[in-house]
């Protein structure tokens, strides 16, 4: 039988397939290699095969993720920095990312044309608020395998729960509301939803990208679609973006096409990339 994980406890797995649930432990080689939640795999008595990753989260520790909603509110301040890497290392794992801005209710005008203006040629985004009910679109696009990323307070865990709520009145399952406390040790767990699944991980509120991937400093620009069209007018093919008149990037940004919050991200990450380098 095939199936998919959707619970790890030790060395015991919970298994959805076909629309039942099995507990089995892995067989010796599967437990050498390694299963997580999202793994697709082989059972009988024991899991006896992996089948093929689409990627693998080191934290939270999550297979073949599909679509990852990136939170951002007005309150606390925005951290415009993670957001930028969790949009590259969406990039490198072949995950769609779509920009969640929570808390809408509190939202001004000059907040969501920040909003607007930074990221509505880069990624799809979505209003919501937890608060008010405000769900709809974001389950609407709960398609595979999707999890939430963003910085703490965001509302993260109100918006899982609001999910999760509005589920079990239309449906009757999923009765499980999901609390969280600094010193709680959670397990990721997978809930089926309409169209896909919600593992109940707030996901990550920090990122670096040189631990959680092989990301080369030469090649950050490339994850900036913003930056395409302008680093062809760069003089030099090994152009970084740091500065000098021969950059397409720098005068990009000094006519306003390319966000100054965009760059200024671009160069603090590629700082970031580089001292990794050293060590």
């Amino acid at each position: 039988m095939q199936g998919i994980v959707l619970t790890k406890n030790a060395n015991l797995f919970t298994i959805e397939s076909e629309g039942k649930i099995y507990k089995v432990s892995p067989s010796g080689k599967t437990k050498t290699s390694g299963v997580f939640v999202g793994d697709k795999v082989e059972f009988q008595d024991a899991i006896t095969k992996v089948l093929p990753r689409k990627n693998l989260l080191i934290r939270p520790p999550l297979a073949n993720l599909d679509r990852l909603f990136i939170v951002i509110a007005p309150k606390p301040k925005p951290d415009f920095n993670l957001v930028d890497k969790v949009l590259i290392y969406c990039t490198l794992n072949d995950i769609e990312p779509i920009l969640v801005v929570n808390k809408i209710d509190i939202a001004d005008n000059e907040f969501l044309n920040i909003i607007t203006n930074t990221y509505q040629k880069i990624v799809k985004i979505i209003k919501s608020s937890a608060k008010d009910q405000q769900i709809k679109e974001i389950e609407q696009n709960i398609k595979g395998i999707c999890a939430m990323a963003g910085q703490s307070a965001v509302g993260k865990s109100s918006i899982i729960n609001a999910i999760y709520n509005d589920e079990l009145a239309a449906t009757g399952s999923l009765s499980k509301k999901i609390e969280r406390g600094k010193q709680t040790t959670r397990l990721v767990t997978l809930y089926k939803l309409s169209e896909g699944y919600l593992a109940d991980t707030a996901g990550f509120s920090m990122l670096d990208l040189s631990y959680v991937s092989n990301l080369d400093y030469h090649e950050l620009s490339a994850y900036y679609p913003d930056f395409l069209q302008a680093r062809a007018e760069c003089k030099y093919r090994s152009c970084l973006h740091e500065g000098g008149n021969d950059c397409g990037v720098i005068k990009a940004v000094e006519r306003g096409e390319i966000s100054e919050l965009r760059y200024y991200n671009y160069l603090k990450i590629l700082e970031e990339l580089k001292n990794a380098k050293k060590y």
